[in-house]
């Protein structure tokens, strides 16, 4: 799968876990028009992902 070209990547950091798994916070600015197709975008990645932008320290702190 491919973004969208106006989707933007404003965060990325990688983090090890140990041999078997990794954590990734990735921050993206989307259009809310493209929310929908994000919201497709994201099924089709085969990963699991938590949204949080409700979420209050990211709030506070970004």
């Amino acid at each position: 799968s491919s973004m969208a070209p106006d989707w933007n990547i404003s965060l990325f950091h990688y983090r090890n876990q140990g041999a078997d798994y990794s954590s990734i916070l990735v921050g993206l600015q989307v259009p809310p028009a493209d929310r929908a197709e994000f919201e497709r975008f994201l099924s089709t990645l085969g990963y699991p992902y938590i949204e949080e932008g409700n979420n209050l320290a990211y709030r506070l702190f970004l």
